[in-house]
């Protein structure tokens, strides 16, 4: 079981900033996958970010790229979502995920994730 706890959202201008942490409970950390999704109200949820498990290998989706770093720090059991330029688009409730066995190493598919915490707001004011 792995239990994932996000911090770091809240209000911010456009073209500020955030970085969001995830922090996993359990000690296997280092053997998942992890991603950011995020849920915009009305909206379904979508793909942010991934990062393989050793943290060398990221995907984001288009949306991000360029914008937004995904890092993570195995002996802390964290990951981290830093985003920069942030537009009223961004605005969205973000989940933290972890995937155990994917068969991708940075999967971007909500179905490939095992675990999920329960969302940190992010809103960026015009």
């Amino acid at each position: 079981q792995v239990q994932l706890v996000e911090s770091g959202g809240g209000l911010v201008q456009a073209g500020g900033s955030l970085r969001l942490s995830c922090a996993a409970s359990g000690r296997t950390f280092g053997n998942y996958a992890m991603g950011w999704f995020r849920q915009a109200p009305g909206k379904e949820r979508e793909f942010v970010a991934a990062i393989s498990w050793s943290g060398l290998d990221t995907a984001y989706a288009e949306s991000v790229r360029g914008r937004s770093t995904i890092s993570r720090d195995n002996a802390k059991n964290t990951v981290y979502l830093q985003m920069n330029s942030l537009k009223p688009e961004d605005t969205a409730v973000y989940y933290c995920a972890a995937a155990y066995a994917s068969r991708h190493i940075t999967p971007i598919g909500e179905g490939e994730y095992d675990y999920w915490g329960q969302g940190t707001q992010v809103t960026v004011s015009s």
